[in-house]
């Protein structure tokens, strides 16, 4: 676990910065100046670009960490990174004119009669491409281990972008559309920076040649296509239906929402991007005990340091957005609540999804997919029209757990493994508890320093059981380590 944890750190660090730049932009900035139908109108159109990113990518990005290991001659490997950098060019070739001819239909289903993002079916296409692309080249990266320039690319220059794009907007130096276009410029400036990177990492000999084994990477392709195209369906259809049913301002709260409850994942986000090629590997050498090693020491650590993550959001959440003091952005705090709980149950199965999506049964994920984006379209269409945002909420957790319980399922079925032991129960137990007594301190006058209080104790009472009953070596080590450094 030294590479994992060694490059997650750097990861997770990075992926912090991340956070607190983005909460800036959409607590503060984005609220305070072009507005929250603005901000709810950028929301929806990059939801929209990222429904679209998968049918340009066509999966190739998972196809090259799954075989990239399993590639037995350099010549083998060049052939699959050059193949998995021009098959998306054909596909764009066949996509591109069908999506000018259909670009209004399309939009209109994902976003209802909303004429707003109808204006921008240019740019939500662009972003997808220009994204599509980054992903390629980021697991370009991973598969050569250097993921940690490529993780700053993803996670702190978007929000870096939008936080330069909305100072200059408050400074009246550019306007909403002005805003718009430089935001897809900076979209293509990452994919040259990423590029020029992973060319600069390795470069492949060029031939006119497919991979030998082209026709299980064809295949692999294609239902890791249909499984990322239901996957990001359903990360994304909650914010496009709210656009459609009730309003902007809602996207705006709903997506505010997301990004608070995002931060209980951030830690997995970090791990899974230097953890996906070493359980590649470990399949390709069908090396089944360090497999179910990576499966539970993933998730013990990720139960404690995602659990804490938990604990201190929700604990300070009515605190949190008195200090935003927003219109409207505190009626979205049972959001959070439900998403977050939705997302640590997600973490606690460490890597089991690299490992599905990595292995011979990767098949069932696209079916996993589709039964969850079915559930998606028909719990939210119910529980927004009854419930609004916090119907969204419910049906975003409800397809979590269902997917998250099938997945389980397989895995223990087909490798007779499972990510839990008798940890993870204490963990959740003291989860429990710690919520409760927390939850019982009552809001101080001041919010800073109620935030500050309650985080102190958390942290102490959580520091307990993660001694006493030795939860993650790991984590045990990487705190000793940065003792010694001060």
């Amino acid at each position: 676990m030294g590479i994992i944890a060694k490059q997650s750190i750097y990861n997770v660090f990075s992926i912090g910065i991340a956070f607190v730049i983005g909460a800036l932009n959409m607590v503060y900035l984005y609220p305070t100046y072009p507005g929250k139908e603005f901000q709810g109108l950028v929301i929806a159109v990059l939801a929209n670009s990222n429904l679209i990113q998968p049918f340009l990518s066509f999966g190739v990005q998972h196809t090259l960490i799954k075989y990239f290991s399993d590639a037995d001659s350099k010549v083998e490997r060049d052939r699959l990174l050059w193949f998995v950098l021009l098959f998306p060019i054909l596909i764009l070739l066949i996509i591109a004119p069908l999506y000018s001819q259909f670009n209004h239909a399309i939009l209109e289903f994902l976003s209802g009669n909303s004429e707003t993002v109808g204006r921008f079916p240019f740019m939500i296409l662009a972003v997808a491409i220009s994204t599509a692309y980054f992903e390629v080249f980021f697991s370009w990266l991973r598969v050569h281990l250097h993921s940690v320039f490529g993780n700053f690319l993803k996670e702190v220059y978007p929000r870096l972008l939008t936080l330069i794009l909305l100072l200059c907007y408050v400074f009246s130096w550019i306007d909403k559309d002005s805003f718009i276009n430089y935001l897809i410029l900076g979209y293509y400036l990452r994919l040259f920076v990423i590029a020029a990177y992973s060319f600069y990492i390795y470069v492949p000999s060029f031939e006119f040649r497919l991979p030998s084994n082209v026709k299980p990477m064809m295949r692999y392709s294609a239902l890791i296509f249909l499984s990322g195209a239901a996957a990001s369906f359903i990360l994304d259809i909650d914010k496009s239906m709210i656009y459609a049913i009730t309003s902007q301002e809602n996207v705006a709260f709903y997506a505010v929402a997301l990004y608070i409850a995002a931060v209980v994942e951030a830690p997995g986000r970090a791990m899974f991007q230097i953890t996906s090629p070493l359980v590649a590997t470990a399949l390709n050498q069908n090396d089944l005990p360090r497999l179910e090693s990576l499966l539970k020491k993933s998730s013990a650590n990720l139960m404690v340091v995602c659990g804490l993550a938990f604990l201190v959001i929700n604990l300070n959440l009515v605190d949190f957005y008195q200090l935003i003091n927003q219109d409207g952005y505190a009626s979205a705090i049972g959001v959070v609540v439900i998403v977050s709980l939705g997302k640590f149950f997600s973490m606690s199965m460490g890597c089991l999804n690299n490992i599905i999506s990595n292995s011979q049964y990767y098949s069932y994920v696209f079916w996993f997919s589709i039964s969850s984006a079915i559930l998606a379209v028909l719990l939210n269409y119910y529980f927004i029209n009854v419930y609004g945002i916090i119907g969204a909420a419910l049906a975003t957790f409800m397809v979590i757990v269902f997917i998250n319980i099938c997945k389980i399922i397989l895995i223990y079925k087909v490798f007779k493994i499972h990510p839990y032991n008798k940890k993870s129960w204490s963990i959740v137990l003291s989860l429990f508890l710690i919520y409760g007594v927390i939850y019982l301190i009552p809001t101080m006058i001041n919010p800073i320093l109620s935030i500050i209080i309650r985080s102190v104790l958390i942290i102490s009472l959580f520091a307990i059981p993660f001694y006493r009953f030795r939860w993650s070596e790991e984590i045990e080590n990487q705190l000793k380590r940065l003792k010694a450094l001060f």
